[in-house]
């Protein structure tokens, strides 16, 4: 009996902590700034590995990667805003900062509700999204053939 209690504890306390350590990943704040450079993969959908149950630092709520205007070099200095009305109107829900490599990303919560609209921001342009997204996971859409970019 005393074993059979034991295995149970065991086993009920190995649970609690990989909860807790999911948890505590799904909160870790990992968002890009224009200074940093620790991102890869350009170009690729970061939620292949930034979700739930997979191997990438935390999970983001939205990410993807800015090219100039011919769309064939990274941008890095673009911010990429979330909007509740159509070309830059409305309530600015969240604003990410695109980095050294041209990559966006973060954590953060992020209410995409039934829908945020898109904005690019770059130094003489900003380029708009015309249709509402529902997620994050920009870069499943926007593949090599219909990359986000701005100028």
């Amino acid at each position: 009996m005393k074993i059979i209690t034991f295995v149970l504890a065991v086993l009920l306390f190995s649970v609690l902590f990989s909860c807790e350590k999911e948890e505590s990943e799904e909160q870790k704040d990992n968002t890009s700034s224009s200074l940093s450079a620790k991102s890869h993969n350009i170009g690729q959908n970061c939620m292949n590995c930034h979700i739930k149950g997979e191997e990438g630092e935390g999970w983001f709520k939205i990410a993807g990667s800015v090219y100039n205007s011919t769309q064939t070099v990274p941008y890095i200095t673009a911010t990429v805003e979330l909007r509740t009305v159509q070309s830059g109107g409305g309530i600015l829900v969240k604003s990410v900062e695109v980095d050294q490599k041209g990559n966006f990303y973060t954590t953060n919560p992020i209410d995409f509700g039934s829908g945020l609209y898109v904005s690019v921001v770059g130094g003489i342009s900003t380029q708009y999204m015309s249709s509402k997204v529902i997620n994050g996971t920009c870069n499943y859409c926007h593949d090599s053939s219909k990359r986000i970019w701005t100028e």
